[in-house]
């Protein structure tokens, strides 16, 4: 199984890109995974918020295979504790999907494009973050996830 996360714009913050690259590292040990940026639209501000979901539904629509399992990081998911997510992970695994894709809506969310081709909405939060740190929080979160599933020490260290 792959999993590859799909999010917009470019993380800045060279602290941030740090810990990501070090929870990319750690995953790498358990699962074939990605981190994919879409890039940011350039004249965004020309666009209305309908203009600018659409168009980053072209760019998310690029990186989507079929057969892909599309489940959107959004705030109206379903929420889950570490444990109930490590199931889920297991889930998907017993499942044999070639290639899960978790996506990151924009700032404006996800358009109706993306929601028609999902298969589930996960939310980490009823509280809203930016869009750089819930990559961290989802990454952690996954990295955590492999390690309940293995019965490692870091879930509870």
């Amino acid at each position: 199984m792959k999993i590859l996360l799909i999010s917009n714009g470019r993380t800045s913050d060279a602290n941030l890109k740090n810990q990501l690259l070090d929870f990319n590292k750690r995953l790498s040990h358990y699962v074939d995974f990605n981190h994919f940026e879409i890039p940011s639209l350039k004249s965004s501000n020309k666009l209305s918020k309908l203009e600018y979901k659409n168009q980053e539904a072209k760019l998310i629509k690029k990186q989507i295979f079929n057969g892909d399992y599309i489940v959107l990081l959004d705030e109206k998911g379903k929420t889950f504790t570490s444990v109930e997510f490590s199931k889920k992970i297991e889930k998907y695994m017993l499942n044999s999907y070639k290639r899960i894709v978790f996506i990151i809506g924009g700032a404006f969310g996800f358009s109706d494009q993306i929601y028609s081709i999902a298969n589930e909405k996960i939310s980490l939060s009823k509280m809203t973050f930016s869009h750089q740190m819930i990559r961290l929080f989802f990454m952690e979160q996954l990295y955590r996830a492999y390690t309940i599933l293995r019965n490692e020490k870091y879930h509870n260290h």
